[in-house]
């Protein structure tokens, strides 16, 4: 019995500190939150010395913003990001992660604040692919830790011959050298590049399925989800997410989504 009590006593002391018992805080809690973005995807998440800049950081500052929290950027990897959260380097994951039903059992997902869609980047002299069935026997650059290369192996059953890659700007030196034929992922990862290489590559404008960007959490973290999705209905709703998409992609001549997306729901 006195082993209880004193079992008690602690539990109560640990949640009088702000500590939660048997889970972790929530991003509510925190003064400054720190974001895991990428750091070699032109217009999404690009370091140049100590400074972050793209989309996904511009998201990751309005949301900070609204919750009145300060925010400081780390970069991660595709593969990466379940590990930031998990070891407490990160608070949230703004990093064209892209919601499916594996990841939802690893992170709590707001969102999405981006619903991009898939397509293909090819060289800009290559003129024999036009849609996905063409990568058929294609050199197809896998990133490592995305599942886009699988939406088109396994989504699609399309047999291309994978080759892999540590990320996505590894992927495009790939396609420059000529070590593979084609890049497929979310359009607005494939625009970044294009824009930054201007006529070096071309946007096949065949999409294929959905990339639906998503905000990770700590898995759990329903209040703070509710809260950034809070965030990003503000952000549509104002014009902001609008002016922010037409700064950073508006001369690839990308049709980009400017509504509100539709939410996953944060249970």
């Amino acid at each position: 019995m006195r082993g209880k009590l004193l079992i008690l006593a602690a539990a109560l002391s640990l949640a009088g500190c702000g500590i939660q018992v048997g889970g972790q805080a929530s991003i509510l809690d925190k003064d400054e939150l720190i974001v895991a973005v990428k750091s070699d995807q032109p217009g999404l998440g690009l370091r140049t010395g100590d400074r972050f800049e793209g989309f996904d950081v511009d998201v990751a500052s309005y949301v900070a913003k609204y919750l009145g929290k300060k925010v400081t950027f780390v970069e991660t990897t595709s593969e990466g990001r379940e590990d930031k959260l998990r070891s407490g380097a990160a608070d949230m994951v703004i990093a064209t992660y892209s919601i499916s039903p594996q990841r939802k059992a690893e992170v709590t997902f707001a969102g999405p604040y981006y619903v991009s869609r898939q397509d293909i980047l090819v060289r800009k002299e290559t003129t024999d692919i036009r849609g996905v069935r063409d990568l058929e026997g294609r050199r197809l650059c896998q990133a490592k830790g995305s599942i886009s290369a699988s939406r088109v192996v396994v989504g699609r059953r399309v047999m291309a011959d994978l080759v892999p890659a540590e990320t996505y700007g590894a992927c495009v030196d790939l396609l420059r050298s000529r070590q593979v034929d084609a890049v497929s992922t979310g359009d607005l990862i494939l625009a970044g590049f294009a824009a930054r290489d201007e006529g070096a590559y071309t946007i096949v404008n065949a999409p294929f399925t959905e990339e639906r960007y998503g905000i990770a959490l700590r898995l759990g973290d329903v209040a703070g989800c509710e809260e950034v999705n809070r965030a990003l209905t503000e952000m549509y709703q104002s014009g902001a997410a609008a002016g922010l998409l037409e700064r950073r992609f508006g001369s690839t001549g990308l049709r980009l989504t400017t509504s509100v997306p539709q939410f996953e729901g944060c249970e």
